[in-house]
């Protein structure tokens, strides 16, 4: 099932049950797609691929995450509260996220795929690994997991 049809069902879920908040979330994610799909019109494409969905959720999720902390610092609970269920909505659609052991087995393999021997490769090394990982892996972590491994 495509993440375009699993929002639907969702929805009409949230819809059925009376969540409020959650048909309010995917809502939202609906509609930045939506525009998403209006921009890359001119370049031919009807619709977003899946990667550029994925990208996009996760992009919604980091905003919501500093918009989270600066609630938090400006002594606004009931808004970091909002946030923070917004942010569960939204990373029920990602795809699991490889664990910390996974990730450095994927960071060890893309090395010694790569024949990295020096921080100069890193690029190479990041390339293949979201060439491979791109759905299930935090770069985030990974890039400092590669520096170590490249003795930077």
């Amino acid at each position: 099932m495509t993440l375009r049809a699993r929002f639907l069902d969702e929805m009409k879920a949230s819809m059925k049950a009376g969540t409020a908040e959650r048909t309010s979330a995917i809502r939202m994610i609906m509609a930045k797609l939506k525009d998403a799909d209006i921009a890359s019109r001119p370049s031919g494409v009807p619709e977003v691929p899946e990667e550029q969905i994925v990208s996009m959720l996760r992009g919604m999720v980091k905003s919501r995450r500093e918009s989270v902390e600066m609630y938090t610092q400006g002594n606004r609970p009931e808004l970091a509260a909002k946030e923070e269920a917004e942010i569960a909505v939204i990373e029920a659609f990602l795809p699991q996220q490889l664990d910390d052991a996974a990730t450095e087995a994927a960071v060890a393999e893309a090395v010694a795929e790569t024949g990295a021997t020096s921080i100069k490769d890193m690029g190479k090394v990041m390339a293949a690994l979201r060439a491979k990982h791109a759905a299930t892996l935090d770069m985030g972590k990974a890039g400092p997991m590669v520096k170590a491994k490249l003795g930077a």
